[in-house]
């Protein structure tokens, strides 16, 4: 029988990295703060260790008590440290660990000097604990032998347990003195950091639009004769497949995978924690925290993890982030059917006007659904400046987009297809039409065509209902209109089942209508105001 050994460290100190170099399985965690975010089981030869989330002992997120909780329960603990935070992260953890029987790992040793590496090592030998110190990323044999041999030999730890005092070997970056920052200073680097979270994705979509722009004019040739041959409705009408897929395969699936890969890269190096620790100063008044964006921006690809990854959040802030996670994260379905749509009508410049409006009436509508103490500057949201800039490695890249493109072709493929038939049919029919005569007077207050209705009612379930918009003729500021509509105006049903579950139904209810309605507010707007220039 294994034995079964927690797993605890803080936030980013290598604990997900140790557990997948013992056991040789992925697990799915990122250089970000607060990836883990339940509590997992990994075998690794005679033990089960229980990979854990982050340990804050004054934050106050739900990650943060789902760890206290298995800790109550737990017997023997591992205490994962980094070694650039030692004397920190011991003096936070080890009186959680009061009667139990420990062990302890240092990991990121490759990322210190050769004195503080003596240091350390002298203190493992003066304090009786079982230690080992390492580079979790790369272990050899002989390190995977020395982590059991310390897992096997817990000693007990009480507070009588004399240790070397923590000055011995000197004093860790995060002690060290810090400088004023200017506001000129703060603000050039909150302007530096927002550049650099747009430009790969202004990168992605330029390249995207390229490339796709390319390859239509040869996919559509190469289905022609299909067309020709299979002269079906649900196959060569206005909403059929063979009509509607080109823009799916060609248009949308490049930016899936591209966007993928590069939030990948972000997370896997750890710059999305620099880029959120810039922004901090600025989300602040938004009731958000730089500790926030990461699972706003995780939203871009999939806004299902993005949600669940919210239980590292601040209690304070998470159902603000959950809220700004619901209306502004263009999922990757939503953002690929948006650049499908414009392409469609030849005004892939849009892409830009319509992030800008996004962005910005994201904050607007965070701002309005926070409370006042939430926005306070005396509010200090939980989040620990401790970020590591590491070299990505290609598998913890994939390993980060494979779960957004994977997602997107067994998910988001099937259910486009149903709803291409499904629109085929209610053209055929006549139908469609009677939906644009009872949706004519809605579509209107909005300044858009009756048959834009049908795009609308589809993006609610389904996001990639986005793209019947581009059926419809529509002026450049009706085309911007339509797809914003569309876009913010509901969560996708999947996103709403899961903050019931991860929050309430009482509260996904009211998110819902409070997002109908400052949704349909933010359209007005731009749909009068914009036919001003």
């Amino acid at each position: 029988m294994s034995k079964e050994v927690l797993v605890i460290g803080k936030e980013s100190a290598g604990k997900s990295q140790l557990i997948a170099s013992l056991s040789g399985k992925a697990v799915y965690a990122s250089n970000f703060r607060g990836s883990t975010v339940a509590c997992e089981a990994f075998r690794a030869r005679d033990y089960l260790l229980i990979d854990t989330p982050g340990i804050q002992r004054s934050a106050d997120t739900e990650a943060m008590r789902t760890a206290m909780d298995r800790l109550k329960e737990a017997d023997s603990v591992l205490l994962v440290a980094p070694a650039a935070h030692l004397e920190e992260d011991l003096q936070d953890l080890l009186p959680l660990v009061e009667g139990k029987r420990i062990s302890v790992i240092v990991t990121f040793i490759d990322r210190i000097g050769e004195a503080r590496r003596n240091s350390i090592q002298k203190f493992g030998a003066e304090s009786g604990l079982p230690f080992v110190y390492l580079n979790a990323r790369s272990l050899s044999t002989e390190d995977q032998d020395a982590c059991h041999t310390v897992l096997g030999k817990p000693v007990a730890y009480t507070a009588k347990l004399k240790l070397p005092p923590i000055r011995t070997f000197g004093a860790s970056r995060s002690q060290s003195a810090t400088r004023k920052v200017s506001t000129f200073r703060k603000c050039a680097k909150g302007l530096l950091a927002l550049v650099s979270l747009l430009l790969p994705g202004v990168g992605v979509v330029w390249f995207a639009n390229d490339l796709a722009g390319r390859l239509d004019p040869l996919v559509r040739a190469a289905l022609s004769p299909l067309a020709v041959r299979f002269n079906y409705p649900l196959l060569t009408g206005d909403y059929g497949l063979l009509t509607m897929g080109p823009l799916l395969f060609v248009w949308a699936v490049p930016v899936v995978i591209l966007y993928a890969l590069v939030l990948g890269a972000y997370k896997a190096s750890g710059l999305v924690d620099v880029l959120s620790d810039a922004l901090d100063p600025f989300l602040r008044p938004f009731g958000l925290s730089g500790r926030d964006l990461p699972r706003i921006l995780m939203g871009f690809g999939c806004n299902v993890p993005a949600v669940i990854g919210t239980r590292s959040c601040s209690t304070s802030s998470r159902d603000t982030c959950i809220s700004a996670i619901a209306f502004g994260s263009a999922c990757s379905y939503q953002f690929g059917a948006t650049l499908g749509v414009f392409n469609a009508v030849h005004k892939p410049g849009l892409v830009l006007p319509y992030l800008l409006y996004l962005g910005l009436t994201t904050l607007v509508y965070a701002r309005l659904v926070t409370g006042r103490a939430t926005r306070s500057p005396l509010n200090i949201l939980m989040a620990e400046h401790r970020t590591r800039l590491v070299l990505p490695q290609p598998r913890a890249v994939w390993r980060e987009a494979w779960g957004s493109i994977r997602s997107f072709f067994r998910t988001s493929l099937p259910i486009f297809f149903a709803i291409t038939i499904l629109a085929s049919l209610l053209d055929l029919f006549g139908i469609l039409k009677d939906l644009a005569m009872i949706f004519r007077p809605v579509m209107w207050l909005f300044g858009l065509p009756a048959q834009a209705s049908l795009g609308v009612l589809m993006a609610a379930i389904r996001k990639d209902g986005l793209l019947l918009l581009s059926r419809t003729p529509m002026t450049t500021v009706q085309t911007l209109t339509a797809v914003y509509l569309a876009g913010v105006m509901f969560p996708c049903i999947v996103t709403l089942l899961t903050i019931g579950r991860e929050r309430s139904w009482k509260f996904a209810l009211r998110l819902l209508g409070r997002q109908v309605l400052a949704a349909s507010c933010f359209s007005l707007v731009l749909a009068w105001l914009g036919r001003l220039f």
